[in-house]
């Protein structure tokens, strides 16, 4: 990953410094401006990752600045911080409507500030493919090189911190895969830093060594019930702590990849709101000694406006008139009802109405801000804790969802298998009966219906009034029986095999139909009229068998009228054209469309209008194989249209 940049705007040297020293310490490379003017130059510049802009300085207005930063091409992906002094809830919300990604009051801490423009940048957790990450924590600054030195060889990747407050917000930024802690330091000792990464849910699984000096069984015991994963007895050689720092990332390594979560130790931001000042700001020194961004609120409709625009890790509510009417309306609104609410107050009797009102906890003002400061780490633990669980109910469930739904689509796969298997066996059959069909019953058919014809033109032996009415009744069952059949092979050869698409004429191929119909009852006379330059992208065969059977549907019901029309065109796009075969014959009752397509469906009697009652169905089974549709409209003694798509394929 490339070093990211910050621009630090700040009238204040001290202030510029600081975040220099503790970005720097970071790995961020750093560029420092103390006015307005300097930032625009900045801005010209460019790149940068994020900025940090002081709201007021003596030439310019840092939301000014914010705003001409994000009218910049790219500077919307910029990470933006504003510093200031400014107290009020409103001067809050109007630098973040104006695009902030974070606001911070001063006084600040260093840490969070930090902690919070890596977590803007996403750079929190180390890629999966990046070499092992070891914090090394240490208030000796030779300690610390000489283990660099000795890991770094070895493929680590070292990153340090010089006391055991800076190594858990480094923890918690980073998310190194194992932490090497010293166990005596200033401020918070080794075994205390473990005992707090234990309660991380963030940071509680990660391998940590604790070094010492000392060499008794007692220390030993206590470094371990600390939830130390191994020791090191400084005195040792430092090989040991290759072995085993490889043997606690070697067995901490088989992990279930959860979304991480937010770090207990990684930068936090609690809501103050009480209407009286003085412990406002007393709350405020209390909780930035824990790191925490205080934004203070002396009201419940400030404070929902701010939860409204940003987030919180926690809420402490003073308890007042109106606090009990705060806390509930806090506690409906959707997500915000979820931070945990810390009440305090003067009696232990407002314990259980603190409770009642939605409040997650209550602590006297005469216990001190140890005891607020503790209470507020505990929600905020207990809160993370919840949301762990909740991440690990979901991805167990959503990896479940994942697992149920491989298995049903290979049981799907196999079932269309067998299904596909099993349709090929019986095309097979119907192809075997169609030839069954074509040579076996055409044949009987054919000597019946022959013998018929010689008995009935039979001159030496000729028949009786009532025997010619027997065989010719014969013959013309023979002869239906043969269009039948006939009919039958067709709707089959329109139901498998493969579509040979093509683009051809439609126009030439509908007059060639045309020639056929008419030559086979040369008296009728039928005014045709057909489209000009009609093409289609299908299979010419089947395209002709539907041309057949709806322009013989159109001769044969336009054959009681006076004078008949069978009009052939399309409309629509040319490149999908929705075709249509109109007459002006006995039509079919409304509403009655549906049934022309099913088998053997017939809407008019046989005697009237004679017919297999295959051919429509025959064409809907051909018009569906291009994945095209077709419809009918009509009404009885006012004719019918049939329209129809032979969809291109795509």
């Amino acid at each position: 990953m490339s070093v990211p940049v910050v621009l630090i705007v700040d009238d204040s040297l001290t202030v510029r410094m600081d975040l220099h020293e503790a970005f720097e310490a970071d790995g961020f490379i750093t560029i420092l401006c103390a006015t307005g003017t300097e930032a625009r130059a900045a801005f010209e510049n460019g790149g940068f990752d994020v900025a940090v802009l002081d709201v007021l300085l003596p030439d310019a207005d840092g939301v000014e600045l914010l705003r001409e930063l994000r009218a910049r091409p790219g500077g919307e992906r910029t990470v933006t911080v504003l510093l200031s002094s400014e107290a009020e809830v409103a001067d809050r919300l109007h630098g973040l409507r104006t695009g902030a990604d974070e606001y911070v009051g001063k006084p600040y801490d260093a840490g969070y500030v930090v902690g919070r423009c890596r977590q803007l940048l996403g750079d929190g957790e180390v890629p999966v493919s990046s070499a092992t990450t070891v914090l090394i924590i240490d208030d000796s600054v030779t300690f610390r090189e000489q283990l660099r030195e000795l890991l770094e060889p070895e493929g680590y990747a070292v990153i340090t911190a010089a006391s055991g407050e800076e190594g858990l917000r480094t923890a918690a930024d980073r998310r190194p895969q194992a932490v090497i802690v010293d166990g005596i330091m200033p401020g918070i000792d080794g075994a205390t830093v473990i005992r707090r990464m234990r309660l991380d849910p963030a940071l509680r699984d990660t391998p940590c060594l604790l070094m010492t000096a000392a060499d008794d069984y007692a220390t030993e015991v206590q470094m371990l019930e600390a939830g130390a994963d191994a020791f090191v007895r400084k005195q040792q050689d430092l090989a040991v702590v290759l072995a085993k720092l490889a043997a606690v990332v070697r067995t901490s390594a088989e992990r279930l990849p959860f979304e991480a979560i937010g770090s207990l130790h990684g930068p936090g931001k609690v809501l103050t709101v009480t209407r009286e000042r003085h412990r406002l700001a007393e709350l405020g020194d209390a909780l930035r000694e824990d790191g925490y961004d205080v934004v203070a609120a002396d009201n419940g409709d400030d404070a929902l406006d701010l939860l409204a625009a940003q987030p919180v890790d926690c809420i402490v509510l003073g308890l007042d008139d109106g606090a009990r009417d705060t806390c509930m309306r806090i506690k409906e609104v959707p997500q915000i009802g979820a931070t945990p609410l810390v009440m305090t107050g003067d009696h232990d009797d407002a314990l259980l109405d603190c409770l009642a009102a939605g409040a997650d906890d209550y602590v006297r003002w005469a216990d001190g801000t140890q005891a607020l400061r503790a209470h507020v780490h505990a929600q905020i633990r207990r809160k993370q804790s919840l949301d762990e669980s909740r991440r690990i109910r979901e991805e167990l469930m959503r990896r479940e969802l994942d697992a149920a739904g491989e298995r049903a689509a290979r049981q799907l796969a196999e079932t269309r298998a067998a299904l596909v298997e099993e349709l090929e066996w019986r095309n097979r059959e119907l192809e075997a009966f169609s030839g069954s069909v074509s040579h076996d019953l055409r044949g009987p058919l054919q000597i019946i219906s022959s013998f018929a014809e010689t008995l009935l033109d039979e001159d030496e032996e000729p028949l009786g009034p009532q025997g010619r009415h027997r065989i010719q009744r014969i013959h013309a069952a023979a002869g239906r029986m043969a269009d039948l059949v006939e009919s039958l092979l067709l709707l089959a050869r329109a139901s498998r095999g493969d579509l040979r698409r093509q683009k051809f004429d439609m126009t030439m191929t509908t007059w060639q139909v045309i020639g056929e119909v008419e030559a086979r009852d040369p008296s009728r006379k039928v005014d045709f009229t057909v489209a000009p330059d009609m093409t289609a992208d299908a299979d010419e065969g089947l395209v002709r068998v539907i041309l057949e059977n709806l322009i013989n549907n159109a001769f044969k019901f336009t054959r009681k009228v006076e004078h008949a029309v069978i009009d052939i065109g399309w409309t629509g796009p040319a490149d999908n054209p929705r075709y249509h075969i109109r007459d002006n014959g006995a039509g079919f009752p409304a509403g009655k469309a549906i049934e022309l397509f099913r088998p053997f469906a017939r809407l008019h009697s046989a005697d009237e209008f004679p017919g297999t009652g295959i051919g429509l169905t025959t064409v809907h089974r051909a018009v569906e194989r291009h994945g095209g549709e077709i419809h009918a409209e009509g009404e009885n003694g006012r004719g019918a249209t049939f329209w129809f798509t032979l969809p291109p394929t795509r």
